[in-house]
């Protein structure tokens, strides 16, 4: 366990130095000349961390931020469905926990400890849905201004990808 402890520290440190942004090239598409025209500089029109704050706030928000629409009601759902499964799981926990308390039998305790298993990984897939929510609302954000488009003389699928000099 301690061995577990030390290399998550470490994976942390050398994560946090790779990200340094010391340690990173320059963005050289920054530099712009003075005397260019502004109008090739490119704007994102959604900012990701607004995406993820909203979402921080009320699951969903970010996704309707984002004018993904269909996807807050599949979140919100979820995340209902699991909500209320951990209640109900919860419940019955309590109800076979007073049970064995009551009566000391092995079959009560045995669905005490189902029903306390079934409730924590419950609470591990709000947290999950939570986390992936906001990824999503991140993720969303950053290609909300990427075009795929069709070709009108091919009839197939084109990517187009804006890279400004």
């Amino acid at each position: 366990m301690k061995s577990l402890t030390v290399n998550t520290i470490k994976s942390f440190i050398l994560l946090l130095l790779l990200n340094y942004s010391g340690f990173s090239q320059q963005d050289t598409t920054a530099i712009q000349d003075t005397n260019s025209v502004n109008s090739n500089i490119f704007i994102m029109q959604k900012s990701p961390w607004g995406a993820v704050a909203r979402s921080l706030i009320v699951p969903g928000w970010g996704q309707i931020y984002n004018e993904s629409y269909w996807k807050a009601p599949v979140i919100w759902g979820i995340m209902g469905w699991f909500v209320y499964a951990w209640i109900d799981n919860n419940n019955n926990y309590l109800n076979y926990k007073d049970l064995y308390v009551q009566n000391g039998e092995s079959l009560n305790l045995e669905y005490r400890n189902f029903y306390r298993d079934q409730r924590d990984e419950f609470a591990i897939y709000i947290v999950l849905t939570y986390f992936l929510n906001l990824v999503d609302a991140y993720v969303d954000a950053q290609l909300f201004d990427f075009n795929v488009s069709e070709n009108n003389l091919t009839g197939t699928k084109m990517l187009n990808v804006r890279v400004n000099f």
